[in-house]
């Protein structure tokens, strides 16, 4: 899949197949994301797009020729009760396994970051975890300047007996204006 053209823009109700058909191809790898294909449905979908239209932020990245090709999506959104209302959390990224390693991930971040940034006064904080494998992850996320805030031992269960800790992470976007 070549996505050398291609269009980042705010996700909308109509993208839902697209992002189910994203997140099902993308669960069957190992760490894709944290939920395996079976877990993933469209109100799984439905409920963190809803979430994310109503008080919080969701981008898609299509192919420019055919923007119903959704090649990989961002999304986080406001907890509650009230006292977390400053903060964007359960932020998940989702790449195409084909379009890995060529930006799109980077591109969604940063367009996600600014929006907060410029638009989102309300939002001090924006939160993600990271499997601890996932090094290239992490690695990203502290170029992007999230900073590693602890670990969560044995929090992942790898499915053959082996766990691994989640690592939580954290962005501040009045220490990057």
């Amino acid at each position: 899949m070549d996505v050398t053209p291609f269009i980042i823009r705010k996700a909308t109700l109509e993208d839902t197949n697209g992002i189910f058909e994203l997140y099902k191809r993308v669960s069957k790898e190992i760490g894709g994301l944290a939920r395996i294909e079976k877990e993933i449905s469209k109100t799984y979908i439905e409920n963190f797009s809803y979430k994310s239209f109503d008080n919080g932020l969701q981008f898609v990245v299509t192919e420019a020729l055919n923007e119903q090709a959704i090649i990989a999506e961002i999304h986080c959104y406001q907890l509650e009760p009230g006292v977390f209302k400053h903060i964007l959390s359960e932020l998940t990224v989702a790449v195409h396994p084909d379009c890995q390693g060529k930006g799109l991930g980077r591109r969604l971040f940063q367009t996600l970051l600014e929006e907060i940034r410029f638009n989102r006064p309300d939002i001090l904080r924006v939160e993600l975890i990271a499997r601890e494998s996932n090094s290239k992850a992490i690695q990203l996320y502290e170029q992007l300047g999230f900073k590693i805030e602890g670990r969560f031992e044995n929090r992942i269960n790898n499915g053959n007996n082996s766990f691994e800790a989640d690592i939580p992470m954290a962005w501040f976007p009045s220490k990057t204006r």
